[in-house]
């Protein structure tokens, strides 16, 4: 047969792929294991099936017999897509040294960078040792065997803020942060998350509740790249946060933005319809597409959907459920 015909290459495609499936779903070894690397999410799905319903329900094209080379073409390209991986570098740049009438600490400045971005995916966040510290005692309780082999900078009597300490500490923080990103269960646990963004969220949400839509707005901007960085395998968790940025954009009378932010909340939401923020979400949308002349008939016959199927129960609006967010 001319090798040039569609149906070698064809075949072609399709034993390719399957050499590729084989190969994403093999179990790394030791040593890849140890090294820092980011999540392929065909091997997600394989050792979290529980997870399926929190990816995109969009189903990926699966390789067969029937399919035109043009479609394997496509689903090489998907599959490829999907498992890139993602990685996240730290860095620490520099410290300032914050003084009170009571207290002096050293803050140290963390930049989050993701392999292969530019400067534009950066995020940018200040923790002082104690923050440290407390995060590690922390980890110690839910993962004492994984930190068994993982050291932390003692505290010091004397000396902490001297220009060699500091310096030694940047590099421990670094390569702390560096080997616990590495650590597949470390990485993906609310404490390594709450120590990346809480505090930060927590100061949004503050402004939130203030009124000062403009400032909250700047900070949830800020930390909602870095959210979705770290929280790939779980979508729905960033969903509170997206939220609030549609709260912050629709009382800054941006109604545009708030609809596109409620986009990308709702579709997070697909599968989840008994999630809290779902209905007031949807009532948001509905209010949204109807002042800006969008379809609203969709939207409206989903929370009729929903309606009949549960039982009436009391239900916030989304500011609401905003402002209740890290209240302490």
């Amino acid at each position: 047969m001319d090798q040039g015909s569609p149906c070698t290459a064809e075949r072609e495609l399709l034993e390719a792929v399957s050499r590729i499936t084989t190969t994403s779903t093999t179990s790394p070894s030791d040593e890849e294991e140890n090294q820092p690397k980011a999540e392929i999410s065909c091997q997600v799905r394989k050792e979290n099936p529980e997870k399926d319903d929190m990816q995109d329900s969009s189903a990926t094209l699966s390789p067969n017999s029937s399919m035109t080379t043009k479609e394997l073409q496509e689903y090489w390209k998907n599959e490829k897509r999907q498992c890139k991986q993602v990685k996240l570098l730290f860095e620490i740049p520099s410290t300032r040294i914050v003084e009170h009438r009571l207290s002096k600490y050293v803050m140290y400045k963390i930049i989050i960078l993701q392999t292969g971005s530019f400067d534009s995916n950066k995020s940018i966040i200040e923790r002082r040792y104690s923050d440290f510290e407390k995060l590690h005692r922390n980890l110690l309780e839910e993962f004492s065997e994984e930190m068994e082999d993982v050291s932390f900078p003692k505290k010091t009597l004397t000396g902490n803020f001297t220009e060699e300490t500091i310096n030694e500490r940047k590099l421990a923080f670094k390569d702390y942060l560096r080997l616990l990103y590495s650590m597949k269960y470390i990485r993906r646990s609310k404490k390594f998350i709450d120590f990346l963004t809480r505090p930060e969220l927590q100061e949004a949400y503050g402004c939130l509740r203030g009124g000062q839509y403009t400032k909250a707005l700047e900070i949830l901007l800020e930390v909602i790249g870095l959210q979705e960085r770290l929280t790939r395998g779980n979508p729905v968790s960033i969903v509170p946060t997206l939220c609030a940025i549609v709260v912050c954009h629709k009382d800054l009378e941006k109604p545009d933005s708030a609809f596109e932010y409620g986009e990308k909340a709702l579709s997070r939401l697909r599968v989840h319809t008994s999630h809290r923020y779902y209905i007031p979400l949807l009532e948001t949308m509905i209010t949204l597409a109807y002042e800006l002349g969008k379809d609203f008939l969709s939207l409206q016959e989903k929370l009729e959907e929903w309606k009949t199927k549960k039982d009436p129960i009391r239900v916030f609006t989304l500011k609401e459920l905003a402002v209740r967010e890290y209240v302490q």
